[in-house]
């Protein structure tokens, strides 16, 4: 995982467990058991996603089993009351499925999980079919990158451009995931812009200056 940006497909799982959409709701929760997650994609045909159905999809079967009175039922969502009578995956999905491409950013993973409010995402190829799945767990992953790969990221791809000996000489160290840049500059000008490109490194969790201007001609 060297290099900055890391796309989806470094950090996806793979393997995944999916359903078609005549599943059943039994089907559907013990796969949720087995493999201990909270969302399965819904497939056809070679593997092209149409829905996710999620333990939020399952739910109102449960909530609404008891045959609640009818001004209960005008309280509720006409979907959820459709949602508590299906039966087969294609029913109970959210459709169209929330997915994201295996050669997405990390950052355009995580943005989208926010925006949607969801935990996982189904992971399509160029051809709309299924490759795997990313979680928020898989997207942290990169805070596990090594402080020695990063600080050599930070050395190569930023200060050696940005800073270049003789008129700058730049220190890196990263510890924790912290970037630390010592030494002094010729101008100070461009440091807004390498913070900026530092926090953009994978695995880099803060960055700080301890600069002192190089006044030498």
């Amino acid at each position: 995982m060297d290099g900055t940006p890391h796309i989806v497909s470094d950090v996806m799982t793979q393997t995944v467990a999916a359903v078609g959409r005549r599943a059943p709701f039994k089907e559907i929760v013990q796969l949720m058991q087995d493999w201990q997650i909270s969302a399965l994609p819904v497939i056809e045909g070679e593997g092209r996603v149409v829905g996710v159905v999620s333990e939020a999809d399952l739910l109102p079967k449960e909530e609404l089993r008891d045959n609640p009175d009818t001004a209960y039922l005008q309280l509720r969502q006409p979907v959820d009351v459709a949602k508590a009578d299906a039966f087969a995956a294609g029913d109970l999905m959210s459709s169209p499925a929330i997915t994201i491409r295996a050669d997405a950013t990390l950052a355009q993973a995580s943005r989208t999980m926010a925006q949607e409010g969801v935990k996982r995402l189904p992971v399509v190829d160029e051809a709309g079919l299924l490759a795997g799945v990313v979680s928020r767990a898989d997207l942290l992953k990169v805070f596990l990158r090594g402080d020695d790969k990063i600080a050599d990221e930070i050395r190569h791809d930023i200060v050696s451009h940005l800073f270049p000996p003789p008129a700058s000489t730049l220190q890196v160290e990263v510890h924790d995931g912290v970037a630390t840049l010592t030494g002094r500059l010729h101008d100070t000008a461009m440091v807004p812009l390498a913070a900026r490109l530092v926090r953009s490194v994978e695995g880099v969790v803060d960055v700080r200056f301890d600069l002192a201007r190089n006044t030498a001609e």
